[in-house]
């Protein structure tokens, strides 16, 4: 399954073409061509003309230039709020102009030493009442400068919990160079970047001290290529290691709140995101949801509702957002949440051996993953561990479509599995951790975290 369109002057939306980055929606006993659960027709499969054509064989991991870089603490620095900026909320029908004082923080130029064919960024902020940032980044193709792309407008509230905006990734950014999918960076056919440069600009209401701080800010480039299969990778440090993950399943919220993309199929990515922040205590406290009980009494997981409505994209109308879920996940006490690629199964052994469980990115057609039951266009779940052979346990929201959190927990075979995910959404990972918590040594080339 290709995970990019072809490029166009004016890129569809992610919700019909890149799905599957996303996760936006299971297909459960669907066929090609059949519409989504969400209602959404199915990815088409197109070319994927990100990188130059390359064998289809596995490629071996060393083939995948993956690099991240992130800067926190002193490093993020801001000057004064010392420019204007006006803004209307495009998600709020009644929404006003708004004026803005703007400190803006520009990172260091980075070189990864390879041309980036993709980059997606991550932050960790804290936005006290009505202020809100805005995450961009720029660079240079073939010596000459790029615009600027934004990569996200983003809150910790939406303005109805008492938040600065909607927040939101923005359409119709495509030039010939590249263009913007909702989270992602992707350069077009024939073109790469050879450097990057963030841009971070900090909003806060005119006339106040309601000021942004960034924690942390970082991007994940890549390029990768364009191989439908990758060989089986060897076991590494995790054989055998399994952790306790509280298992929630999307299927018992489908229905649920309508104006966040009504639970059940649509849900996976705030499932997954809410089942690691269980594992490390950070959920939202019971006062934090009452909201979601008092509206739905019944609910057993009032925590998946209420990330759903914390993650949500108002433009890409959906909870998929890659770096809002872990934007979300950093907003919880003592926690760090970041986006990432892995090269391989080995990798991730690494980090369920450090103790960490990780968020996944996958596509598949029904029967291409034994035991899960469906097929999908694109698909989050969560990586607890490994069984003594090497097979990946899984809390899988979608539960094998069935409204229960008993069904959650799965063993995949290592290969299909490796196979659904690396070629498919590149390897993507959410890490989310506690900040004290350390992460397991990255490799010495190419640093992918």
């Amino acid at each position: 399954m290709s995970r990019q369109p072809t490029p166009a002057l004016v890129p569809p939306s992610r919700r019909t073409v890149l799905g599957s980055t996303a996760g936006a929606a299971l297909v459960g006993l669907v066929t090609a061509g059949s519409a989504h659960a969400t209602g959404a027709p199915a990815a088409p499969t197109a070319p994927d003309t990100r990188h130059p054509s390359r064998p289809d064989e596995g490629a071996h991991p060393s083939d995948r230039h993956i690099a991240y870089r992130e800067w926190s603490g002193r490093e993020l620095r801001v000057g004064r709020f010392g420019e204007k900026r006006d803004y209307v909320d495009p998600h709020d029908a009644s929404a006003s102009v708004r004026s803005y004082e703007v400190a803006t923080w520009v990172s260091p130029v980075v070189r990864p030493g390879f041309g980036l064919t993709e980059l997606v960024s991550s932050w960790n902020a804290d936005t006290p009442g009505r202020s809100w940032i805005e995450v961009g980044v720029r660079g240079r193709s073939g010596g000459t400068a790029t615009k600027e792309y934004v990569l996200g407008r983003w809150c910790r509230y939406d303005p109805e919990q008492g938040g600065g905006i909607h927040r939101t990734s923005v359409n119709g950014q495509g030039d010939t160079v590249a263009t913007v999918y909702t989270d992602t960076l992707a350069t077009r056919s024939g073109h790469v970047l050879d450097e990057w440069q963030l841009v971070v600009r900090l909003m806060r209401p005119a006339g106040t001290h309601e000021t942004p701080r960034l924690r942390a800010v970082g991007a994940m480039a890549s390029a990768l290529p364009d191989t439908e299969r990758v060989p089986r990778s060897p076991q590494g440090r995790a054989r055998g290691r399994v952790l306790d993950v509280p298992t929630f399943s999307q299927e018992t919220h489908i229905g649920h709140f309508p104006e966040w993309d009504n639970g059940g199929e649509a849900w996976c990515s705030p499932t997954s995101t809410s089942m690691v922040l269980a594992y490390w205590g950070a959920g939202p406290r019971r006062d934090e949801t009452a909201w979601v009980t008092q509206a739905r009494p019944d609910e057993a997981d009032p925590q998946v509702d209420f990330a759903a409505r914390n993650v949500f994209d108002y433009t890409y109308d959906g909870a998929g957002n890659w770096p809002f879920n872990a934007a979300y996940a950093a907003t919880r006490p003592r926690m760090r949440g970041f986006v990432t690629r892995l090269r391989s199964l080995t990798e991730a052994e690494d980090f369920i051996a450090a103790g960490i469980p990780l968020v996944t990115s996958v596509s598949f057609e029904k029967g291409e993953l034994d035991g899960a039951g469906y097929g999908t266009n694109g698909h989050l779940m969560v990586v607890v561990g490994f069984t003594r052979d090497g097979d990946v346990v899984c809390n899988d929201p979608a539960s094998h479509l069935i409204r229960d959190n008993r069904e959650v927990r799965v063993v995949y075979d290592r290969e299909q599995f490796e196979n659904v995910w690396v070629p498919h959404s590149g390897g993507i990972v959410y890490v989310i951790h506690p900040e004290r918590h350390r992460l397991p040594h990255a490799p010495r080339h190419e640093r992918n975290w």
